[in-house]
């Protein structure tokens, strides 16, 4: 045994660097976050221990759910259009004979752009006095809207900074999902008489399922941790989620506690709910995209094939019993 684990020390050396710095940085404070969201902490003084307190007051605490209502609206006005545009983006980008690596590279080059940098520019844009979309409202005869004092305003100027910057990176990843759809498909329905909108609908988008299922949900988690855009945007601590706290979302309110206010038990309370708020997303994205119904129809039809089998012997076993008594 012990001659075992000498040969196999080295091996085992070569790799503990990864899970020594993940159980530093990576396992350690996910058990220290359970363990001060049971606790009311400044971050520097003593832990007191008060239970499931925080978590009653967060299922009470009316900020807290105006931050997940932000979240969640934000989250469908960036989602859905930018997985709708990353499709068409993908299928033109399949079908292009033309500068298809350039294509390529000008979309994702949103995705690896500073997100600080990209949310000041777009800051300037939806600007209430100077920006240019008023420029442009403006100039077509139509009066300036206050993009960032009211609360649609805020909402979709957060969700066009989202949706631009990670439409591309979603093409990149739809465009690899086609590029693995046998060809013979499509020629099988050219020569159906299948129109470009009956493929698209019918043939690409059913198989490419798995791969809309990966991006609905990692846009989901990436979608409910929104934190930088309304940040940047609303810089002012006193006010994190600008006017009206329209623009605050989970990850705000979360910051807002456990770094301005240093409620840092509170804090985690705060993190641990949104980690359950993204399961429950995950799941629900799961059961809509990822073929269960499917999945059922193929299990039942596999049970009834089966009976029918099982019934057919036992009938045939039968028949050859009566055969043999007579």
């Amino acid at each position: 045994m012990q001659n075992r684990i000498r040969q196999a020390f080295p091996q085992y050396a070569a790799i503990s660097p990864f899970f020594i710095l993940f159980a530093i940085f990576g396992a350690f404070p996910v058990l220290f976050s359970i363990w001060i969201s049971f606790h009311s902490w400044d971050g520097i003084g003593p832990m007191k221990w008060v239970g499931l307190e925080q978590y009653s007051y967060l299922l009470g605490d009316p900020t807290f759910w105006k931050a997940i209502g932000n979240t969640m609206i934000i989250w469908v006005l960036s989602t859905v259009p930018m997985l709708l545009l990353a499709l068409v983006i993908a299928n033109a980008l399949h079908n292009a004979t033309r500068f298809r690596t350039f294509y390529r590279i000008a979309y994702f080059i949103p995705n690896v752009t500073s997100v600080v940098a990209v949310t000041l520019v777009f800051g300037s844009i939806f600007s209430n006095n100077f920006g240019l979309l008023n420029a442009f409202l403006q100039s077509i005869g139509l009066g300036k809207i206050e993009w960032l004092t009211q609360p649609w305003g805020i909402k979709i100027a957060i969700a066009t900074i989202v949706t631009w910057r990670w439409v591309g990176y979603n093409a990149i990843i739809y465009l690899a999902g086609l590029q693995a759809i046998s060809a013979d498909v499509y020629e099988a329905a050219k020569m159906d008489g299948a129109s470009p909108r009956q493929t698209f609908w019918r043939i690409t988008v059913p198989m490419l399922r798995p791969v809309i299922l990966f991006t609905a949900v990692t846009s989901t988690i990436g979608g409910l941790q929104i934190f930088t855009e309304s940040r940047v945007l609303f810089g002012d601590t006193s006010n994190i989620g600008g006017p009206g706290d329209a623009g605050m979302t989970i990850v705000s309110y979360l910051y807002q506690s456990a770094f301005i206010k240093n409620q840092f038990g509170y804090g985690a309370a705060i993190g641990w709910a949104l980690f359950i708020v993204i399961v429950l997303f995950s799941i629900i994205n799961w059961r809509l995209i990822g073929g269960s119904d499917d999945e059922r129809l193929t299990s039942r039809a596999k049970r009834r094939a089966e009976r029918k089998i099982a019934v057919q012997k036992a009938a045939d076993v039968q028949e050859k019993e009566l055969a043999d008594v007579r």
